[in-house]
């Protein structure tokens, strides 16, 4: 619809062009006519000489203008090719950034098979676009303008001409359906490969670290050899029907020689009228001749639009989302008997319940597996829960509306994502509209800015050249920027030693003040720092209080607390800070 006067630019030129093709056997079929007067003797040689200067003339003149339609038509429908994968590239990129997380973790998303899918989807649609204008609209166009030529002609030459179309195209709807089989196969072994290829680059380093070279091959290998398997049966059955069809074509193309032959011998037509319908005739089974193609074309795009089309009209995927705007959040969370299942059947949470108080530091502590991050998830709307509530100043999280919402959450990971860019423009993903002053202010309190001033570029200079420990505290200082009331902390420090874990401190420390704070971390300086810790096994919550009260228990908080004094292997670091302090 946007691009009407395009399209209707494109059918007013093919109009005139299905015309200008048939030009050809009208000149020849008077050429050939004429030719024959002048060597019987009807005319003389000079009426032969003009007429076939004249037939010249309006040849040249026909090309000069067909040239100028051809390129008219091609460059219209080039332009709204090139329009439209403009438009539904944008539109699905739009579209999935609505979806809920689910929808990113299923299996059947994986970032390969996803990209293959808008990829070829895109694509394929696109190519379909073009092909209709530039080829099998004109084509079509020409053929019908062609047989309207060949039956004011000659009525039984016309049925002929006619018959041999429905012929052609069921054998053609014949390929199509012996082939659908193999070509959603080969869809499937595309993003199988491209997936595969994506999981290998990201795993190199544990690949080579184990040898494992020869294996990672020898998959690839399998899904190329069934790649292969399956293009050699598609090609050979497309083969075995392109013969017939392009044996239906020659037929048709005797029958019509006969047939003109012999109404010329009657006495009804001229020795032009061969020419004149042998041309015509080729005007209609050029589009036929294409058919295959197209049809390729259009089942490629049938078959990849229909995952690239379940994308785009995923409602049920999209991000749920309240009304409620709040004008201030306080902190205060409560999580009333709350159980989570994940899309692929895992249990995370069972009837959990806590109270997370506004203004303080909440520990969440468990071994692995306990569904620390899986609270975090619920609580950021990542996710909803399975069954139970969560409330969030008294108010349901569900009510509330999703943006609003995390524009008041931040969010600092074990890893966090560093974009392609300056270091300034990713501090400033906290606050685009943040001036440069402001930028600097919060790398100061992320405790990063002397670092980045020391570098060559300075604020502009590329992010991800920065090490994990300055990574992270870019991440804090977009969070300084952002001045969210709520803040989830997911093993901020795990994946960093020592001092960078002692400099990333000092930064979490400056964020915590006056905000509720969620942490989940296996640092001790960072537990017994909270005013609040939480104790998860298994799904379910086990244990709530400080930290000296969890301690003196000697359950499951004790465990945990010294298993994890013990791998630091703290008795004999206090030895050894006390022999220092002696000395």
């Amino acid at each position: 619809m946007p691009y009407k006067r395009l399209i209707i630019g494109t059918l007013v030129l093919t109009a005139v062009g299905s015309f200008a093709v048939q030009v050809n056997a009208l000149i020849i079929r008077h050429m050939v006519d004429t030719l024959n007067e002048v060597v019987t003797g009807v005319q003389d040689l000079a009426w032969g000489y003009k007429m076939l200067l004249f037939s010249s003339v309006v040849l040249i003149a026909k090309e000069i203008i067909n040239a100028f339609i051809q390129f008219g038509q091609k460059f219209f429908g080039e332009k709204l090719r090139i329009y439209v994968s403009r438009d539904i590239s944008q539109l699905i990129v739009t579209k999935i950034l609505t979806y809920r997380m689910a929808f990113y973790t299923s299996d059947e998303n994986d970032s390969g098979k996803l990209q293959t899918r808008i990829d070829q989807g895109i694509g394929s649609i696109t190519r379909l676009i073009q092909n209709f204008f530039i080829d099998i609209l004109p084509l079509f166009a020409n053929a019908i303008v062609a047989l309207v030529f060949i039956y004011t002609a000659n009525v039984y030459v016309g049925l002929v001409s006619t018959a041999m179309i429905p012929l052609y195209f069921y054998v053609s709807q014949l390929q199509a359906s012996k082939l659908k089989g193999f070509r959603r196969k080969m869809r499937s072994f595309r993003e199988n490969k491209n997936n595969g290829i994506i999981s290998l680059i990201n795993s190199i380093t544990v690949i080579k670290s184990f040898v494992r070279e020869p294996l990672e091959a020898e998959k690839h290998e399998a899904i190329q050899y069934d790649m292969t398997e399956n293009q050699l049966q598609t090609r050979r059955m497309s083969f075995v029907f392109d013969a017939v069809k392009g044996f239906i074509e020659q037929f048709g193309l005797v029958v019509i020689i006969l047939m003109t032959a012999y109404f010329v011998l009657k006495g009804d037509m001229t020795v032009g009228a061969i020419m004149f319908h042998v041309l015509l005739f080729n005007n209609v089974t050029a589009p036929i001749r294409q058919l295959h193609r197209i049809y390729d074309d259009v089942n490629d795009a049938m078959i990849y639009s229909e995952s690239f089309f379940e994308i785009i009209e995923a409602e049920h995927e999209v991000e749920t989302t309240g009304t409620y705007v709040p004008t201030q959040i306080k902190g205060k969370i409560e999580i009333k008997n709350v159980s989570f299942d994940y899309p692929n059947g895992t249990n995370a949470l069972k009837e959990v319940s806590m109270v997370i108080e506004p203004n303080k530091t909440t520990a969440l502590v468990g071994l692995s597996g306990a569904g620390k991050s899986t609270v975090i998830n619920l609580l950021d709307k990542f996710y909803a829960p399975t069954s139970g509530q969560i409330f969030l100043d008294g108010v349901d999280l569900r009510e509330y509306d999703t943006k609003e919402l995390r524009k008041h959450i931040g969010l600092v990971l074990q890893k966090n994502h560093i974009f392609q860019g300056s270091i300034a423009e990713n501090i400033r993903y906290g606050n685009p509209h943040a001036t440069m002053e402001e930028v600097e202010l919060a790398a100061q309190k992320a405790y990063i800015h002397e670092q980045i001033t020391e570098l060559p570029q300075g604020y502009e200079s590329d992010a991800r050249l920065l090490s994990g420990g300055q990574q992270q505290r870019i991440a804090i200082a977009r969070l300084f920027l952002k001045d969210p009331a709520i803040i989830f902390l997911d093993e901020p420090t795990a994946s960093l030693d020592a001092i960078a874990t002692e400099q990333i401190k000092k930064s979490l420390d400056a964020i915590k003040e006056n905000r509720t704070v969620i942490i989940v971390s296996h640092s001790i300086s960072q537990i017994i720092d909270a005013h609040d810790i939480v104790v998860m096994e298994k799904g379910r919550v086990v244990e709530n209080g400080k930290h000296e009260d969890l301690y003196e228990n000697k359950s499951t908080y004790y465990d945990i607390f010294s298993a994890m004094a013990n791998s630091l292997n703290l008795e004999k670091i206090s030895q050894t800070l006390h022999q220092e302090g002696g000395n």
